[in-house]
């Protein structure tokens, strides 16, 4: 591949400053998303093109990275740039979606000479704004290594998994650790206001312990304050544990944690609070 030629498709909390990083680093030619105004105005802020329509991106790029929420969304990409992108077109997908999803998109891309890889990431809003995400990836060794580039631009770590599908399935362990990892703080913070213990003194007291982990160091003094808009919103939780609860009925591993998280953000998104950050899962666990 020649010099790199970056499109980034779709600009939410992550993708926005993931695409940011990359036209810092000269490799991003255009942007696009679903809205766009919104588009326009990270264009105007990188110095890229934003095309409104998605076929000049694709045809003006060799390197396409995704963001977006749903498997849905990924498959219809995959379908507009395998009928419009050149022979050897990288597509790298950062988005949340199943396995089988991925796998599906490496085939409607393979049949056109483009190349697919699943590297969804986590890290959180913080990790993307700094560059300092992780990478997990599923598909061709050599593909990987053409677009290390474009990775490296936001990844603290950037790990090869696999096949296509492997990274998927990784994110998939991921989440469940970090449900359960919002279970445990949300449960265990709830009880410590009810104790009356002082939070500028608890907080770093477990933090410096076995109790410490990034979720309590993000997210545990915001969520004692009741600010909830500071990170992943929990209705994007939900939709990947519902991916990942089919891959442990077919695995048939446990899934307490996962029903049980299921569970709790369905009260929490019927109640409206389907865009606040998984910290306010808090408020189940306080009396009521």
């Amino acid at each position: 591949m020649n010099e790199i030629r970056a499109g980034f498709v779709g600009l939410g909390a992550m993708g926005l400053p993931m695409a940011g990083h990359l036209a810092r680093a000269g490799l991003l030619a255009a942007v696009w998303n679903r809205s766009h105004d919104k588009a326009l105005a990270a264009a105007q802020e990188y110095g890229v093109a934003a095309p409104r329509d998605l076929v000049e991106l694709v045809r003006a790029c060799n390197v396409i990275a995704l963001c977006v929420p749903a498997d849905a969304d990924v498959i219809e990409l995959a379908r507009t740039i395998a009928a419009h992108a050149r022979p050897g077109t990288f597509v790298v997908d950062h988005s949340t979606v199943s396995s089988v999803t991925a796998k599906q998109a490496h085939a409607i891309l393979a049949a056109h000479d483009c190349a697919f890889l699943d590297a969804p990431v986590s890290g959180g809003v913080e990790g993307a704004k700094n560059g300092k995400l992780s990478v997990m990836v599923g598909g061709d060794a050599v593909a990987l290594e053409r677009v290390r580039p474009v990775l490296t631009c936001y990844a603290a770590k950037i790990s090869h998994m696999g096949d296509v599908g492997a990274g998927q399935n990784t994110k998939a362990v991921n989440q469940v650790l970090v449900a359960g990892i919002a279970q445990a703080v949300c449960e265990g913070l709830a009880l410590s206001e009810r104790l009356g213990l002082d939070p500028e003194r608890l907080l770093p007291t477990l933090g410096a312990g076995a109790a410490g982990n990034w979720f309590l160091d993000k997210r545990g003094a915001t969520m004692l304050e009741d600010e909830f808009k500071v990170g992943f919103k929990l209705a994007l939780l939900h939709k990947d544990l519902k991916i990942v609860r089919e891959l442990a009925l077919d695995a048939g591993t446990d899934r307490s944690v996962i029903e049980k998280s299921l569970a709790d953000y369905a009260v929490l998104l019927a109640q409206g609070h389907g865009d606040e950050d998984i910290s306010a899962l808090i408020r189940l666990k306080r009396p009521r």
